[in-house]
């Protein structure tokens, strides 16, 4: 991964194709992070790429959607048979398998809305999973496309702010990271209290 994001920063220029290209290949189930990649691509607009900042969105935007696109066929088409793979079932258990299939039979365009902003692989779990259970592929094509449009959106402006604002943030990182432990400890010395309290009551 470190190595992909040093080839991006290296070949700026080329960083929306560069994406663009990254992103189809997580759709294959390569080990390739597509929020690392959002999170480099909003920093770059927001800083030393500022030209190219549509083109950089719309790079995540249209790779985000057909990489969901090739996780559905492959889903679709292979599906059961990548099984074999021990890398796939590990991925991919029966049991995450059969609660992703339950949740989106019962709720639909949520569980791609919600799903994309799950990182660590459930995003092509629930792909996969939709192709493999022969859901209409227009439906889903529909709905992931609004999915993944606010989703996109929401994660490249959040990040996109904090690369403008990284300054800002550099000087107030002591107190924000004080800030940060400190409701912590309040949280960590709250629940140990209640369970002594709970105990004792009963």
């Amino acid at each position: 991964m470190e190595q992909m994001l040093n080839f991006i920063m290296e070949n700026r220029s080329y960083a929306p194709w560069i994406t663009f290209g990254l992103i189809l290949l997580a759709g294959f189930n390569f080990p390739i992070s597509i929020d690392v990649i959002m999170i480099v691509s909003a920093f770059l607009a927001a800083t030393t790429l500022t030209e190219q900042t549509i083109t950089l969105y719309l790079s995540i935007f249209v790779g985000a959607y057909f990489s969901a696109w090739i996780a559905y066929w492959l889903g679709r088409t292979i599906g059961n048979k990548l099984f074999k793979f021990r890398w796939f079932s590990k991925i991919l258990t029966q049991e995450r398998l059969k609660k992703i299939n339950l949740f989106y039979d019962k709720h639909g365009f949520f569980t791609l809305l919600f799903g994309r902003f799950i990182p660590f692989g459930i995003r092509n779990c629930i792909f996969m999973t939709t192709g493999m259970s022969h859901s209409n592929f227009r439906k889903f094509a529909l709905r992931d496309c609004i999915a993944c449009f606010i989703w996109s959106a929401t994660c490249f402006y959040s990040f996109y702010t904090l690369g403008v604002n990284y300054q800002i943030l550099l000087n107030h990182f002591k107190i924000i990271n004080l800030s940060i432990f400190s409701a912590f400890s309040v949280t960590v010395i709250g629940v140990i209290c209640y369970k002594k309290r709970k105990n004792k009551n009963s």
